[in-house]
């Protein structure tokens, strides 16, 4: 019970600090959908059959420029420019006689095919692909040639083996690996049951493993990614690493809690020679902290890794680490992005050992000798190169690394606290790709974070050293599928600035920035606060870094950090200042009236105004009027709300008038004198008075003619079939009965009964 107490706490007052951190940014500034991506030209759906991609795999090859898929018994290779172009595919389904088996064995005819789990490459001219083989895996080599013209895609039957260690049994199970010097380095359930977790090396004639068993190791691990980074210039020092959750038993009356890992092993680990023979003689796990501090000193943590990105940058030994976490209360659901860097978990590694005497004790410092060479350590030049190989090590080095695999100093994000916070439940964020672009003012990691309902969210994290606090700045919400289904897998190509989407529906491409929907002023475009996009002197486009393009430079205005638009853009030219249109609006005593203001930047705080004399009077929401996302509303227009409005929003401190509405108020009975009959001149198609007419307007604006749209709104939508019947008989069509007509002989029946012959034109309409 108090537990659950303190976790309601916790809850609330990672709200409280949410919200804090992401008052003003909490809304995307540009929400499109997938029909708006599609008409913009800005995505591609490749979409495959039904049920092909419910467990699949994916690999970007730049070098052959096609992203490779694998799924349920098929292989695709699409067009990285265009990934809607015809593909190619290869069918590599299990045999009759594996199918029978795993049917015998008691699983349902949808698992037992061959779903392809491990696509790595091989060579210069080969791909590695495993599948699960209706529970028997296998594993083949795919033939993609030698550079883009070749064009090759052909899996080499003759070389079809066994793929028990390299892939999984089951088409649900966890899996991640890595190719490095030709060997395979993967992490996986080995066995049919999945009782044996496992991380392999698997060379050409030698195999590398963790203990069967050893739940020191492993516990019930969940693998979600590897990579090899290098620690040094001695590629004798190179290592992988692994990231998974495992079960981990705590003193609370034997209670099972989930910790985030990261596990390390050396590149040439080759095992012993008498002790830990085929076993990994370098094998240590850190814990990953992501958390957030709460009252009292406890920490809310978020322990769950969903995903893990491993950012590359100029200098290969210090990428940037980004894990996208999620809770494990049974509470509320709440998701955190970290990020880490190399020296925190170097530094964990290179720290004390963790040790415990029973299993029922707390962990504490190994305070006893730790044996030379360093246990977790690579056979190495850099260090010390007494030993060639893994298999010289002392006995009781391989004897303390199979005791004490655990580091005792857990792994601490940058700044110690998350990078993106999300309480608010409402959808359940999947996958993570970041990029790193170069602004004007520095270098900024863009986040693309994969939702549960087809949804990509791209934001940025603005770190203030003076206050000590991290701005969330979501810049676009992209629907990428039509309908809401889980997003699966992120992939990001710098050389193209693309994203391919990967769901149970297909792949969907996207064009990581298009500048141009921000707007074409100065302004817009600085608020957008997109390092990707700077103000050129003429419209919202991409950025290009200083010393490309250089005679352009004096004319760029940008401003990631603060979106200062008033200093970026003070002094430009009139005709670069944003054009604001007048719109004349009709309203009808007693009847409600909106006023239409929509700000392009959903950030954008709104305010209307209304123009009195040279000043301006702010309108405040009562009985009468409210604000609306969609305008200001007259909830009952009277007379006296007859003027001149000013809608202006407020982003960073830059105001901007962005609608001038001209509102004139009707008397309650002009509404009958539109059902009237009214005098034509006989003159070829010209008319006295405007139709649909309004006697009691000013003369200044009796020309004008109003839409039907704006027409319906005026009248109300109460009357919509007395004035659709009075529209077919006069003058005010409907648009699908005016396109029909246009251009051809028509009737035209006036009100009196007279008749005219002649050729039908139709009305001229112009927004005000």
């Amino acid at each position: 019970m108090a537990a659950g107490i303190w976790t309601l706490v916790l809850f609330v007052a990672l709200c409280k600090e949410s919200s804090v951190r992401g008052a003003k940014n909490n809304y995307p500034r540009l929400r499109l959908s997938h029909k708006e991506l599609w008409e913009m030209n800005r995505t591609w759906v490749f979409q495959a059959a039904e049920g092909s991609l419910q467990h699949y795999s994916m690999l970007l090859d730049e070098t052959q420029e096609r992203l490779i898929i694998g799924g349920k018994d098929t292989l695709y290779s699409l067009n990285l420019d265009r990934v809607s172009e015809p593909h190619r595919e290869i069918h590599w389904a299990s045999s009759e006689e594996q199918v029978e088996d795993c049917l015998m064995q008691g699983r349902e005819k949808p698992e037992c095919a061959n779903y392809i789990k491990i696509i790595q490459p091989f060579n210069n001219t080969h791909l590695l692909v495993c599948g699960t083989g209706a529970f028997s895996p296998m594993c083949a080599y795919i033939r993609v040639g030698h550079g883009v013209q070749e064009g090759v895609f052909q899996l080499e039957s003759e070389h079809i083996e066994s793929g028990r260690g390299r892939a999984p049994f089951h088409p649900n199970s966890p899996t991640t690996s890595t190719v490095f010097r030709d060997q395979l380095f993967v992490g996986l359930y080995t066995d049919y049951w999945e009782n044996d977790a496992a991380l392999y090396r698997l060379g050409s004639h030698s195999y590398t493993r963790t203990e069967v068993g050893d739940r020191q190791q492993l516990n019930e691990p969940k693998y979600v990614g590897s990579v090899v980074i290098p620690d040094n210039d001695d590629p004798s020092d190179d290592k992988v690493y692994f990231f998974f959750t495992e079960k981990v038993s705590t003193t609370e009356a034997g209670n099972k809690a989930v910790y985030s890992r990261v596990a390390r092993v050396c590149a040439n680990d080759q095992g012993g020679q008498r002790m830990l023979v085929n076993k990994w003689s370098s094998f240590l796990k850190a814990r990953l902290i992501c958390s957030v501090a709460g009252p009292n000193g406890i920490d809310t943590h978020f322990d769950e890794l969903e995903d893990i990105f491993v950012l590359k940058k100029k200098d290969d030994k210090n990428p940037g680490i980004f894990g996208l976490f999620s809770t494990t209360s049974a509470v509320f659901k709440g998701y955190a992005v970290c990020e880490y860097n190399m020296d925190e978990i170097r530094a964990a590694f290179n720290g004390p050992f963790a040790h415990r005497e029973h299993t029922d004790h707390h962990w504490g410092v190994y305070e006893g000798k730790v044996p030379y060479p360093r246990p977790g350590s690579c056979a190495s030049k850099i260090n010390g190169g007494q030993f060639s190989s893994s298999k010289g090590y002392p006995d009781e080095v391989l004897r303390f690394v199979r005791s004490h695999p655990l580091m005792f100093q857990p792994v601490q994000p940058v700044h110690k606290r998350p990078l993106l916070l999300d309480t608010d439940g409402e959808r359940r964020l999947t996958e993570i790709a970041v990029d790193r672009v170069e602004a004007e003012d520095g270098h900024y990691n863009v986040l693309f974070i994969g939702t549960d309902d087809s949804v990509v969210l791209k934001l940025i994290t603005i770190f203030n050293k003076e206050s000590n606090t991290i701005e969330e700045v979501l810049l676009e919400e992209l629907q990428v599928f039509k309908i809401p289904v889980p997003i699966t897998e992120i992939i990001i190509s710098n050389k193209r600035q693309h994203l391919y989407v990967g769901s149970e529906l297909g792949v969907t491409q996207v064009q990581v920035h298009q500048c141009g929907l921000y707007g074409s002023a100065c302004a817009d475009c600085c608020l957008a606060r997109d390092p990707y996009c700077a103000w050129d002197g003429h419209t919202c486009s991409r950025y290009i870094p200083a010393g490309i393009y250089t005679h352009k430079r004096r004319f760029r205005r940008q401003d990631v950090r603060h979106g200062n638009a008033v200093q970026q853009c003070n002094g430009l030219p009139l005709n670069e200042a944003q054009v604001v249109s007048e719109k004349l609006v009709y309203g009808v005593e007693n009847n409600s009236t909106l006023l239409e203001c929509r700000a392009r930047s959903l950030q954008a705080l709104l305010t209307w105004y209304i123009v009195k004399g040279t000043d301006k009077e702010e309108i405040k929401d009562n009985d009468h009027v409210i604000q609306t996302p969609h305008g200001l509303l007259f909830l009952k227009t009277k007379k006296s709300d007859t003027g001149v409005y000013l809608c202006q929003s407020v982003e960073h401190g830059f105001v901007q008038t962005i609608a001038r509405v001209i509102l004139e108020v009707l008397e309650e009975n002009t509404l009958e004198n539109l059902f009237h009959r009214r005098d034509y001149d006989n003159s070829e198609d010209q008319l006295r008075s405007p139709p649909c007419p309004f006697p009691s307007l000013p003369s200044a604006h009796s020309s004008r003619k109003l839409w039907y749209k704006e027409f319906m709104q005026l009248i109300g939508y109460s009357n919509f079939q007395r004035v659709e019947q009075y529209c077919e008989r006069v003058w005010c069509a409907s648009d699908r009965k005016r396109k029909k007509h246009k251009g051809t002989p028509a009737k035209w029946r006036y009100s009196h009964g007279g008749e005219r012959r002649g050729k039908a034109r139709a009305p001229r309409h112009t927004r005000d």
